[in-house]
């Protein structure tokens, strides 16, 4: 069971003048990669071709698409809507072709892909005094613009609902995922813009707006002061960062209740569509992991082909590309494209081999949670070069109590996750599947000694309370 003096606040814990919070965790695991990007922009050649993929887009049930092959755009054009939530646009990050409209099987849709112009040019939007717009008015600017899908629900992890009123709205300011990016640098001088972004989200809920910082570093300068918002510090292992296992510290989700969670990125977006007008998707991005030549940080726009940052700077040709973290993310192809809501690519090398003796082998270079037999990876120093082998194959759950030790949250992961195998409606939202989505079991999932896909089954579970 979760200690009390881990997570939830005593009045030591808690300041006085501003009431906001410091909660120190202990459960989680820190898993230190080789390949850290370098806080420098690489001089990559720009990317050429941009997509929008709905399958980024939990929640987005029959997206109906505005445009044609052919078609020119701009950047801000709207290009898709759901027909289940028409007034949430999804538009083109830059201006240039619709190349291609791909389509999968029964014609599912899954990607639009766009030609880039040499210089990106902008919808002229509007810009908006967010003092004169009351709540409603507000929330169908930024819904209209292609910035609301930043805007994501919990419980279900899914794109927001406009019309919904959530008790309060979360951002959190670090991310303690392996590799993953640096938001002191990726957002260097967009203060004014996160700014506005912070007094709009106030404006959107009728609770607080929680932006919550590493506690064990001094905030990065767009961060640093932040007014209308609370500011709560947390410190300890991954999943700290996770603004899923924040929300549980600050202000549960209980069934019925509707909280929103949006990056720091497009608290950045919804700034600059409101101060400037224009829906800017331009992002800097790390390229990670042990199999790039130059793992550095580049400035790109959300959706750009990887070809271009992975081509001639890899060790070698039989990798795994990841759009995100290795946890959570993404497998995607050398010429794929970056994910929506990620802004880090990683390069692992692929593990679709056979190992003699496997964990049975005496090693100090394998990365492992447990003290396993032969396994001596709390003696090495430094960081791990990992690859996506599993070593071992799918099993029936062992009850080990691993899960607990890295799911800082008051719950049962293991009894939660049988109860989603054998769909019990009434357990499952007992155990607390109102506060989880994929990511904030993912640490679960690597630690899991058997092996199996807990992230799929969570968003399984998910789907069934959703549409039972």
């Amino acid at each position: 069971m979760y200690l009390l003096d881990l997570g939830r606040f005593s009045k030591a814990q808690s300041s006085k003048t501003d009431m906001s919070k410091i909660v120190k965790l202990k459960k989680g695991f820190d898993i230190k990669l080789v390949g850290k990007a370098n806080q420098e922009l690489a001089d990559f050649a720009p990317a050429q071709t941009f997509a929008i993929k709905p399958t980024d887009f939990i929640g987005l049930q029959r997206p109906k698409v505005l445009v044609n092959e052919g078609d020119t755009v701009k950047a801000g054009t709207p290009i898709m809507f759901d027909k289940a939530m028409d007034q949430v646009i999804y538009a083109s990050p830059v201006s240039g072709e619709v190349v291609e409209i791909k389509r999968g099987e029964k014609r599912k849709l899954l990607e639009i892909k766009i030609l880039a112009d040499q210089t990106i040019t902008h919808e002229d939007l509007g810009k908006a005094d967010v003092a004169s717009l009351d709540r409603d008015a507000l929330a169908a600017k930024i819904a209209g613009s292609g910035v609301w899908p930043n805007i994501i629900q919990r419980p279900y992890g899914v794109v927001a609902n406009p019309t919904d009123t959530p008790k309060a709205i979360f951002v959190s300011g670090f991310d303690t995922n392996p590799l993953a990016a640096d938001y002191g640098f990726t957002l260097k001088g967009e203060e004014k813009y996160f700014q506005a972004g912070i007094d709009a989200l106030a404006k959107l809920t009728t609770g607080k707006v929680h932006l919550n910082l590493d506690g064990a570093s001094t905030p990065p300068a767009v961060f640093a002061n932040v007014k209308n918002a609370e500011i709560n510090k947390f410190s300890g292992p991954h999943p700290a960062g996770n603004v899923g296992i924040q929300i549980h510290h600050l202000d549960p989700i209980n069934k019925g209740e509707i909280a929103w969670t949006v990056n720091p990125y497009g608290v950045v977006q919804i700034g600059k569509l409101l101060l400037e007008g224009v829906y800017d998707a331009s992002k800097v991005i790390a390229i990670t992991g042990s199999e790039v030549t130059k793992a550095a940080y580049v400035k790109t726009f959300s959706g750009a082909c990887v070809s271009t940052f992975t081509k001639g700077n890899l060790n070698s040709g039989h990798v795994r590309v990841v759009s995100g973290n290795v946890l959570s993310g993404e497998k995607i192809s050398l010429d794929g494209f970056i994910g929506f809501y990620h802004n880090q690519i990683t390069v692992i090398p692929e593990g679709d081999y056979e190992e003699f003796l496997g964990w049975l082998k005496p090693t100090t270079t394998k990365l492992s949670f447990s003290k396993a037999l032969g396994i001596f990876s709390f003696l090495h120093k430094g960081e791990f070069k990992v690859d996506t082998n599993t070593h071992g194959e799918e099993r029936p759950f062992v009850v080990s109590g691993v899960f607990e030790k890295v799911l800082p949250m008051d719950i049962l992961p293991t009894y939660l996750f049988k109860a989603i195998v054998s769909e019990d409606f009434d357990e499952m939202e007992e155990l607390g599947l109102y506060e989880i989505i994929e990511e904030d079991v993912a640490l679960c999932e690597f630690v899991d000694p058997s092996k199996n896909d807990l992230q799929e089954l969570v968003r399984n579970g998910i789907e069934l309370l959703m549409y039972s």
